[in-house]
């Protein structure tokens, strides 16, 4: 079902690199990390372990950011963000991984079935290859362009789209939904076609944590000084440090603060910066884009589907509609499916109730395997673009952004007293 390497998870750098740059400079002083998901914990743990005073301020309740496991089925655990290691030749996160003793299981994207309107399998090799060679060509065609262009007016433009048949064109449409809107988080009409894909992914197999992805979490939370509901509201240059004020009117300081909210909050000015970035970096966060993947995990009495299978897409009636899952039953033995929505149809859907969601997913589930096919018994669904301390998922290359973007986000400002890590700021 994909042709990309990777499905970028809502975690793609843990930004070791610059927080060894920041203990180097820091070890006497004392840091403030912002933001308690996997790049804050990270850098708090990597500034602790080397001696450095490290506090890290999280406006939420909990840790993880984007790494949010859900225990409302006290018996099944399921992850509302992030779920997978991709790779887990050479990855940091397996590496957390296997020093938090966290089992995993292994998903692959060669275990999948494609599903007609009507329910009817369709050769997912051949979608595959049909997509891969027309996305190709079309980014060829347009590589000599003065300008970028979107995914899809470079698709669209290109012959193999315009000679293409109905049908063709729709299964076309949801191997670019399954292997670029999922992936990135951007519809195909934002998407640069040029830079969509410069992320490198690891080698090896995909793996999901059956007892949840915030084990990681907390395994590197273990000892660090971690202060929950305090939402940092302003940062301002001060005395050779910085000033950080809380929503709650408390103010702090620290020689360095080291920022590893996401992107979408840079981008909404969801904190006050006293004194402008460079303008590189400001271009790089109005350039980037934030991207939005929502699940709706759906729980059942039996396994009413293919159980040797990981994967299912389904060419249905509206792109992007219930066009992607996952199923629990070929790994953990669990009789729960995940739907996945992004791009467009994610920010259509996120004014759903959970209700409606469920039956919409019940309703498309009949569609695929017939009308016959039991109701959930529960579901749980996620609204990135509605979490104020996210607004969105992950950040993706829209049009007109480069390679050079993001390494102009990462590194530091304001002489080096304020540092950028995370997901955006990764070129991977």
């Amino acid at each position: 079902m994909q042709f990309q390497m990777t499905r970028r998870s809502t975690l793609a750098s843990l930004a070791l690199g610059l927080v060894a740059k920041t203990v180097r400079a820091a070890t006497d002083r004392r840091v403030i990390v912002v933001g308690a998901g996997l790049a804050g914990l990270a850098a708090a743990r990597a500034l602790s372990d080397a001696g450095v005073e490290t506090l890290v301020l999280e406006g939420s309740d909990r840790i993880g950011g984007r790494v949010r496991t859900s225990r409302l089925w006290p018996d099944l655990p399921v992850d509302l963000g992030a779920s997978w290691i991709h790779g887990i030749r050479g990855n940091p996160i397996s590496a957390l991984a296997d020093k938090a003793g966290a089992p995993r299981v292994a998903t692959s994207y060669d275990a999948a079935v494609v599903l007609g309107a009507g329910g009817e399998r369709i050769d997912t090799a051949d979608a595959a290859r049909l997509t891969e060679a027309l996305v190709d060509a079309a980014r060829a065609a347009v590589d000599d362009l003065d300008a970028d262009v979107s995914l899809k007016d470079a698709i669209t433009a290109h012959p193999g789209w315009g000679n293409a048949d109905p049908a063709t064109r729709r299964l076309i449409r949801q191997q670019i939904n399954s292997t670029v809107e999922h992936e990135y988080g951007g519809a195909w009409d934002e998407t640069s076609a040029w830079y969509f894909d410069e992320d490198e992914g690891f080698g090896g197999t995909d793996v999901i944590f059956p007892a949840g992805f915030d084990q990681i979490a907390r395994h590197l939370a273990q000892g660090l000084d971690i202060r929950l509901g305090k939402r940092v509201t302003a940062l301002a240059p001060d005395a050779g440090g910085v000033s950080v004020t809380l929503d709650d009117g408390g103010r702090l300081t620290a020689d360095h603060v080291v920022l590893t909210v996401p992107l979408g909050v840079l981008r909404a000015e969801g904190i006050a910066l006293a004194t402008p970035l460079a303008p590189a970096r400001q271009a790089a966060i109005n350039t980037l884009r934030m991207g939005l993947l929502n699940k709706c995990w759906l729980r059942f009495d039996r396994v009413a589907w293919p159980d040797d299978v990981d994967w299912i897409g389904w060419v249905g009636p509206k792109d992007g509609h219930f066009a992607e899952w996952i199923s629990l039953a070929k790994p953990t033995g669990a009789p729960v499916l995940c739907a996945f929505h992004a791009g467009d149809q994610a920010r259509e859907r996120e004014g759903l109730s959970d209700a409606a969601m469920q039956s919409d997913a019940h309703a498309a589930l009949q569609a695929m395997f017939g009308t016959g096919f039991p109701a959930p018994l529960a579901s749980q669904t996620t609204r990135w673009a509605q979490e104020p301390l996210t607004l969105g998922a992950y950040s993706f290359n829209a049009v007109g952004v480069t390679p050079a973007t993001r390494k102009a986000l990462a590194g530091d400002d304001w002489d080096g007293r304020l540092l950028f890590a995370g997901e955006a700021t990764s070129p991977d």
